[in-house]
């Protein structure tokens, strides 16, 4: 088994959890400075869509280096498109590749990937192989170049990349593979389905305590969880839990009661970075204001020269900063017109928020 990075973190081990639309590029940027979680991973990418040659999908796998370690999370069907995107990801520097059997949106499931997976094991077993085959693909010297379905303008991109990073990252180097997954597809099946992932031994296993047909109704199951842990620990393999952790010393307790090596912190992140940090480490609410601020500047900065820009998506990061202010919904009306940082600045200055 790889462990990687993995073996080298303080335990427990608080991370953020990947979340579709939301952990972008700025969001991991500036939750790393203000909370320092201990992991990061990527919003999940297709691999069908990267060796279809959507070359768009590229700026999912955008990092900077004060998110290390940094894990690209990936989701699909086809295992050798696993395969050739675990190269992208290794010559792309990141620090492990976590594959998603976890999400429940339909359009996911519907295609049998994401927490469909649960469904079809063999797959999922076939999956994890064809990935770790990737790294090991990249480890004896094959790069995007060599990747039949990965087109010359991505393999230009990835190539570009790469050659910026610091030289350690370019190295050919040996990185784990993880899943991410939930408690099972209608029913929770926690044996038989974490039983399948551990003989394909991934480095980690972060487990959300609903099902697929819960989505994220209801409260996440965390006797589920320590029923994995049960059978996780008798492997070398991490066992991580997600699912409506609010705070860092509720992740604690978690950790704690239920005997995992760590918890990933979801939607308690949205619109406070700090929520990793002690009780006494937590700011005023107007900080949370300011570094809202600098995310939009961020996000401008980042994508601003995009053909098809729009300031819409950094919206609802601005409405959850303020949730702790007084007249928050009256705020959040005005932060849904604004169309840039400036606009969003002069919210603060009209409202004193600074």
């Amino acid at each position: 088994m790889i462990q990687g990075f993995w073996k080298t973190l303080a335990t427990p081990i608080i991370g953020l959890s990947p979340m579709d639309g939301v952990t972008d590029f700025p969001f991991r940027e500036i939750t790393k400075k203000y909370g320092r979680p201990a992991v990061i991973y990527t919003e999940f990418t297709s691999v069908e869509g990267v060796c279809h040659g959507a070359e768009q999908l590229l700026r999912d796998f955008l990092f900077g280096e004060i998110e290390r370690p940094i894990i690209g999370q990936i989701y699909g069907t086809t295992p050798d498109y696993f395969r050739q995107t675990a190269i992208v990801l290794c010559q792309l520097g990141f620090d492990g590749i976590d594959i998603n059997m976890g999400c429940p949106a339909k359009n996911v499931a519907h295609s049998g990937a994401g927490a469909a997976l649960i469904k079809t094991p063999e797959l999922a077993q076939e999956i994890i192989r064809q990935t770790k085959a990737g790294v090991q693909d990249w480890i004896n010297g094959k790069t995007v170049r060599d990747c039949l379905n990965i087109t010359v303008n991505i393999a230009l991109e990835v190539e570009k990349r790469a050659s910026v990073l610091p030289e350690f990252f370019q190295q050919k180097r040996a990185i784990p593979v993880s899943v991410k997954t939930r408690v099972g597809y209608d029913a929770p099946i926690i044996h038989d389905w974490i039983s399948n992932l551990l003989e394909m031994k991934p480095a980690a296993i972060a487990l959300h305590g609903r099902t697929l047909k819960q989505q994220y109704s209801g409260l996440a199951d965390w006797e589920l969880i320590g029923e994995a842990a049960e059978l996780v620990h008798q492997t070398e393999t991490l066992l991580l839990g997600n699912g409506d952790v609010k705070s860092l010393s509720d992740a604690i307790d978690k950790i704690t009661e239920f005997k995992l090596d760590g918890i990933l912190i979801g939607r308690a992140s949205m619109g406070n970075p700090f929520v990793f940090l002690e009780i006494e480490q937590q700011p005023a609410a107007t900080k949370l204001i300011a570094v809202a601020l600098e995310h939009s500047q961020l996000y401008e900065a980042t994508y601003g020269h995009l053909q098809k820009y729009n300031f819409l998506p950094m919206r609802k990061h601005l409405g959850w900063s303020v949730h702790k202010i007084e007249n928050a919904a009256k705020i959040r009306q005005e932060i849904y017109q604004c169309s840039s940082s400036h606009d969003f600045q002069a919210v603060i200055e009209k409202y004193q928020l600074n």
